[in-house]
């Protein structure tokens, strides 16, 4: 019998398990991940940038978990020892338009409490020779890291305090009782007096293993990236950013100065036709299916027609996907886009089409459910986790007294 029982390797799972130690010191907790080593989809998969916060709702969960979350994750690294940079990002407006858009990012960074400095086209040639823009938003909180290698460091944090993982171990049912749950792990059984799934592209299937009623379904949206050719490592001191189109969820494909020095290029969206799909042609007939079924499914594909047949369109030919950069970093050329591993975002859809923006809860009685952990949950994975954990006091608040002084407070 375990006190807590969390679900999902990912870097969100790991630090709620961390964290969860070290609040309940005595408590006997266990981490379960169904492939064989951590980190496997969303958290090993993501271009390792340390958002500032700068796109999200001020007020949002969003908003403050990033905020807090940038500075924790630096501290941690540096802590540890694990590869960090806060090169800064610049936002690039290469029309009139976007420089409108530029100043309405800028006003919600004031809200946010983020610094940010405008730059004319002329100082954003001296900063970054590359690029072209008719002005730009420099926003210096940003960084650059390696999430995996922070989720292994977590992991080792955790097993350190007395925590046990198993990996291999898909989860194939939950039931919950007046005073627990059953967790069956392949052919075992772990019982638990509380469940946490931070399952990702799995959440909404967790959640229905245990009858919660929820109103959305993931629905996998690849994002493919290039690595460009070495010759562009240590060309830009900065990310370079787009101005996105507030209208979408995304925020166009963008230069990523990696933690190894190699520059990225993307990611794109394109519609997945199965969750865990990384490879050129992905197909699950039963994702498909499931997605087929869902309202919420038909809804968004036809609000939002034209721009995924030009994001599909842009994923079949190099050239359109190439366009997008060229606009405000001239220089590439198409040889220069190289192969690099493809990553899938979890979309949480509701019924009625609309996308879920921030994060998404859901809870049983002997459960807690992350159900939608959007970009930046990586940056803000220990925010999180530390929610998480506030929300558990509750819970246990007359039966197990936490650490308050836990070190991700």
């Amino acid at each position: 019998m375990f006190d807590f029982i969390l679900v999902g390797g990912g870097i969100v799972g790991v630090s709620t398990a961390w964290q969860l130690k070290q609040r309940y010191p005595d408590a006997r907790v266990l981490l379960v991940e169904k492939e064989n080593r951590l980190a496997r989809h969303q958290t090993g998969r993501n271009s390792g940038v340390i958002h500032a916060g700068v796109y999200y709702a001020p007020g949002s969960l969003k908003a403050d978990f990033c905020r807090r979350g940038a500075s924790v994750t630096l501290a941690f690294c540096r802590e540890h020892g694990l590869p960090v940079a806060q090169c800064g990002k610049l936002l690039v407006a290469t029309d009139a338009l976007e420089v409108a858009r530029m100043a309405d990012l800028e006003q919600r960074c004031r809200l946010n409490g983020i610094h940010t400095e405008r730059l004319s086209g002329d100082a954003l040639k001296r900063r970054e020779p590359h690029i072209t823009g008719e002005a730009a938003l420099l926003v210096p909180a940003t960084g650059i890291t390696d999430y995996a290698r922070i989720t292994a460091t977590l992991a080792r944090q955790f097993t350190a305090l007395g925590g046990r993982i198993r990996t291999g171990r898909p989860v194939t049912a939950i039931h919950e009782k007046t005073d627990g749950v059953r967790v069956t792990i392949g052919k075992d059984s772990v019982y638990g007096r509380y469940l946490v799934a931070c399952g990702g592209l799995m959440a909404d299937r967790l959640a229905r293993m245990m009858h919660i009623p929820i109103d959305f379904q993931i629905i996998p949206f690849r994002g493919e990236y290039f690595a460009l050719a070495p010759v562009f490592q240590g060309r830009f001191s900065h990310l370079i950013y787009p101005i996105p189109d507030p209208g979408l969820p995304f925020l166009g494909v963008h230069l990523t100065r990696m933690i190894d020095g190699r520059v990225t290029v993307g990611p794109n969206a394109v519609l997945g036709w199965k969750r865990e799909g990384y490879g050129r042609i992905n197909l699950d007939a039963a994702d498909c299916l499931e997605m087929l079924r869902f309202p919420g499914f038909w809804k968004v594909i036809g609000a939002n027609v034209k721009s995924g047949l030009g994001e599909m369109r842009d994923a079949l030919f190099r050239r359109g996907y190439l366009r997008r950069v060229q606009k405000y970093c001239p220089s590439v050329r198409l040889s220069d886009l190289r192969p690099y591993p493809t990553g899938i975002r979890a979309q949480a859809v509701l019924r009625d089409g609309s996308l879920v923006h921030d994060f998404l809860f859901a809870e049983s009685e002997r459960s807690l459910h992350v159900c939608n952990a959007p970009s930046p949950a990586a940056t803000s994975a220990i925010p999180i986790g530390e929610y998480i954990c506030e929300k558990l006091d509750e819970k246990f608040s007359m039966s197990m007294t936490p650490v308050r002084a836990s070190a991700a407070a």
